[in-house]
């Protein structure tokens, strides 16, 4: 699996007007945790993958289930083409609604 690197845990937080104990346990984390990784300590690999869909990529953990992860597996094996075309169509959407906010 590949883990995206993310920025600065501690500038998210702060763009996201979160406090630490908002931002951290929407991720499982505890305050106490999540203040040692913004002094530097390293993150774990799925920690970090958490704060990039929870945080930076703004998935609602709650709202997916097993149903979505597999549909989505699947559709990237067998049709990685596709996945990739509806990948991109999303990310424009993204930007677009990003750029009229």
């Amino acid at each position: 699996m590949n883990f995206a690197t993310i920025a600065d845990p501690r500038e998210i937080r702060h763009n996201l007007g979160l406090n630490q104990s908002e931002f951290w346990s929407r991720v499982g984390v505890t305050q106490s945790g999540g203040s040692r990784y913004e002094s530097g300590r390293n993150m774990p690999k799925a920690v970090r993958e958490l704060v990039r869909l929870v945080h930076v990529e703004q998935i609602d953990l709650a709202k997916v289930n097993n149903t979505d992860l597999a549909v989505m597996e699947y559709l990237k094996k067998s049709h990685a083409d596709l996945y990739q075309s509806l990948k991109k169509a999303v990310q424009a959407q993204q930007s677009t609604a990003g750029s009229v906010a």
